[in-house]
């Protein structure tokens, strides 16, 4: 089973072949660089592209997913993915939208720009095919509109005092929706905090994880995020080290809208419950109940789903982390 859409797979496996010497430990020479801070114009290509890639990917897919469910009449023709690395929030929202037919791929580090030309060209996709690559940093980048906007991974590697500044000039090539993801750690959420306080004062629709308008409830030490379990490959675990088949990779996210979600985006859930909310971390399941914390518009909340509401208990049972409560 495929990976990546296309022939992704492919060209990922083509573009390694040769350059996997020592793959283990300059994947973890790798890690250490992130933690340390350190800009991706400097990353090691091939210890990202088999240690990385497969997470950010794993995270890419599911938050379009989220904006899919969250805006089922969207239906993109256009794409900027800024900060584009080797294209993988591209390559998430090609997969969902098949109506993407102009990509706008803008990535200020050389390197990786010439990957992305490579991968590009290797990906069996018509719309990745024919994309555009501008070799700029986002300082640079002159905005023009996009009915899809993507910044995946880019607000963690500048100063949190240039977060709103990125997110203003962002915001004003969105023709229909702008998506952020960071990573699940808190200086990751910080940029995602910073940046759904300048969206919200410049009029953006929130739609997803917030249910919501209202200023985020987020205080102390606690910072909103998601995990995505990914599936190792035996590469993978090769390039990792590792001898679990698999990995949860922690991730924020924020996704606004130009326009007012539609009704029918909007409309409430069964279980009588009017007030939409999202899942802040793994439910507790036990014969009592299942425990809920809960972001909604009044608030952070803890919830305790009784057993004997047979009814919400199967339904709660089913829930994860993440996912809306009551489900759609």
């Amino acid at each position: 089973m495929n990976r990546f859409p296309g022939t992704l797979d492919a060209a990922v496996t083509g573009w390694l072949e040769g350059r996997q010497a020592g793959l283990a430990a300059r994947s973890e020479a790798m890690s250490s660089a992130y933690r340390a801070g350190r800009s991706s114009g400097r990353i090691d290509l091939a210890a990202y592209l088999a240690a990385r890639l497969p997470a950010t990917f794993a995270v890419n897919a599911r938050v379009m997913g989220q904006v899919a469910g969250a805006m089922p009449g969207f239906a993109p023709a256009s794409l900027v993915d800024v900060g584009a690395g080797p294209g993988t929030a591209g390559w998430a929202a090609a997969a969902q939208w098949p109506s993407i037919t102009s990509v706008e791929q803008v990535e200020a580090a050389p390197a990786f720009a010439a990957l992305l030309r490579d991968l590009n060209a290797g990906s069996g996709l018509a719309a990745l095919e024919q994309a555009e690559v501008r070799e700029q940093a986002l300082v640079q980048w002159q905005a023009r509109p996009h009915d899809l906007v993507t910044a995946s991974y880019v607000l963690a590697e500048m100063p949190l005092a240039s977060v709103a500044d990125a997110v203003r000039k962002l915001w004003a090539a969105v023709g229909q929706v702008l998506v952020l993801i960071e990573p699940g750690t808190p200086e990751g959420f910080k940029r995602i905090h910073a940046a759904h306080e300048v969206l919200r004062g410049a009029g953006a629709v929130i739609v997803a994880p917030c249910t919501h308008g209202a200023a985020c409830p987020m205080a102390g030490g606690d910072w909103c995020h998601f995990k995505e379990r990914v599936q190792r490959s035996r590469a993978h675990m090769h390039a990792k080290g590792a001898t679990v088949p698999f990995e949860d990779e922690p991730y924020s996210y924020l996704v606004v809208a130009k326009d007012p979600l539609s009704p029918s985006d909007s409309s409430p859930n069964e279980l009588g419950e009017r007030e939409i909310a999202r899942v802040l971390a793994p439910p507790e399941v036990s014969k009592v109940g299942v425990g809920l914390k809960l972001c909604s518009a009044t608030g952070l909340a803890k919830r305790m789903v009784p057993a004997r509401d047979k009814a919400a208990y199967k339904r709660a049972k089913k829930v994860d982390w993440g996912d809306l409560w009551p489900p759609r």
